[in-house]
């Protein structure tokens, strides 16, 4: 098994001091993958539309501003540092963090103009809450994260320190302020990517993953998402160091919170809701059997009353179908994965494809 040696970067200061020293250490690959993202939004796949132009998609990104501003003045800031050290605007900024609530945002902005047909699958993330009955006294939350293909090189590991916040460790993406992460008020949040017909102008989703990374409650945190004029679908699992938990199905215009019983939660990438099925796109039977299989299977591997060991999620995320290899025409692929136990402060984190990477150890620090 291959150790891909994760990309780590230790951010402190003012909002805008970590944005600029992560836009500095990372300036070349951010540009690259700006580009790369904004080049799919303008191909159309992704949101089910013609191709739009660089005018359109920027636009569109640029209108979003406001909400991501009003909603954290403090990460608007740090996005603004990054675009700063990276020499990009702040509209292309938002795309390359939040492409996946974007293209939702681009599917309603556009779908009285042009045809819309089912868009590709770029959401095969496969995650899990397990309870602490169920490992020892101290659960886990895990996931895959599964993305264009391409998306594996920009794998980073960020820890954040922010004067009177609690530290953040993110596994998340060079140009994204973050995307799964655990705290030192031992709060875990994680996402799986939903398609939502209901997008708008509004804010993305790492937006969300980091302001309730700020909280000290997995109350606050919750309200995060609630209290959040979402852009996009996403499926967001919180867990904490008390052992509570909460699935939140959130589309744009609605949400379903389901607490943490004593059975583990596994979601994957269609709406479990038949409210938030209403308002969901059309998905591609090929996504749609896919997501299925992978819940299926990460329920089988959860259920029992087995004691569950982090070397048992190790490999429920190498198990297929929920390690997802790259195929035309998607060639959406597992991207890396995290496993973390808020009680311990352990975070194990893999880039690249869980079966033929070694997982690494990091631990939240104070």
């Amino acid at each position: 098994m291959t150790h891909k040696k994760i990309c780590t970067l230790r951010a402190a200061g003012t909002p805008y001091e970590i944005g600029r020293q992560h836009g500095e250490a990372y300036r070349d690959a951010i540009r690259h993958y700006a580009a790369e993202r904004v080049a799919l939004v303008q191909g159309g796949e992704w949101s089910g539309h013609q191709k739009l132009n660089r005018s359109q998609v920027l636009e569109l990104a640029e209108a979003s501003l406001p909400a991501h501003r009003a909603y954290a003045p403090d990460l608007t800031e740090e996005m603004q540092g990054m675009a700063d050290a990276a020499d990009l605007s702040m509209a292309e900024m938002v795309v390359v963090g939040g492409f996946t609530d974007f293209i939702d945002t681009v599917y309603s902005a556009y779908k009285r103009q042009t045809p819309l047909e089912p868009i590709l699958a770029v959401d095969d993330c496969t995650a899990f809450i397990v309870p602490d009955a169920r490992a020892g006294g101290a659960g886990f939350f895990g996931q895959t994260w599964d993305m264009h293909d391409t998306a594996a090189d920009f794998v980073l590991m960020l820890e954040v320190k922010q004067e009177q916040k609690p530290t953040a460790l993110l596994f998340t993406t060079t140009g994204c302020v973050g995307q799964i992460g655990m705290n030192s008020a031992g709060i875990a949040v994680g996402i799986n990517n939903l398609l939502g017909a209901d997008g708008q102008v509004g804010v993305t989703w790492p937006f969300v993953v980091r302001k309730a990374l700020q909280q000290e409650s997995i109350e606050d945190a919750l309200a995060c998402i609630t209290d959040a004029p979402l852009a996009g679908a996403h499926n967001y699992l919180l867990f904490d160091r008390n052992g509570r938990g909460y699935n939140v199905e959130a589309m744009s215009t609605r949400q379903s919170i389901t607490p943490l019983d004593g059975a583990p939660i596994v979601h994957t990438n269609h709406c479990l809701v038949a409210e938030n099925m209403q308002v969901a796109q059309e998905r591609l039977p090929e996504a749609q059997t896919s997501s299925e299989g992978r819940l299926t299977t990460a329920t089988e591997l959860l259920d029992g009353d087995r004691q569950i060991t982090v070397e048992d999620l190790k490999a429920l995320t190498r198990q297929q179908p929920i390690c997802a290899r790259s195929t035309p025409p998607f060639h959406v692929a597992s991207c890396g994965a995290a496993i973390m136990r808020p009680k311990t402060g352990d975070f194990w984190a893999v880039q690249g494809l869980p079966d033929e990477n070694a997982y690494e150890h990091f631990v939240v620090s104070e």
